[in-house]
């Protein structure tokens, strides 16, 4: 099993930066495909990211292309989530969560761990 912490949200101004760290429990973390998802109030909750076992392979939503780079380091059990350029639409709580599938899918059905969730609220 594997626990997820999500960390580094908060609230930043159009056009500033955060980044967000997930640091997961277990010796197996480098088995789990990783995704970044987000869910405002209403919403369905989106995959914005998504990582390979090894790091090597990345997806991107089209709406965060450009902007978020993810990221791992399998050593210290933490995926990372560079938000750049960020916009009042980038708000929403943001989720990590492993999967232990090979393919990096976009369905937040194909995840079996989840965190708690950090808030990013972007101010205008």
């Amino acid at each position: 099993q594997v626990q997820m912490v999500e960390s580094g949200g908060g609230l930043v101004q159009a056009g500033g930066s955060l980044r967000l760290s997930c640091a997961a429990s277990g010796r197996t973390f480098s088995r789990y495909t990783i995704g970044w998802f987000r869910q405002a109030p209403g919403k369905e909750r989106l995959r914005v990211a998504g990582i390979s076992r090894n790091g090597l392979t990345t997806h991107y939503a089209d709406s965060v292309k450009g902007r978020f780079t993810i990221s791992r380091d399998n050593a210290k059990n933490t995926v990372y989530l560079q938000m750049n350029s960020l916009t009042p639409d980038d708000t929403a709580v943001y989720y990590c969560a492993a999967s232990p599938n090979l393919l990096i899918y976009s369905d937040y059905r194909g995840y079996d761990y989840w965190g708690q969730g950090t808030q990013v609220t972007v101010s205008s």
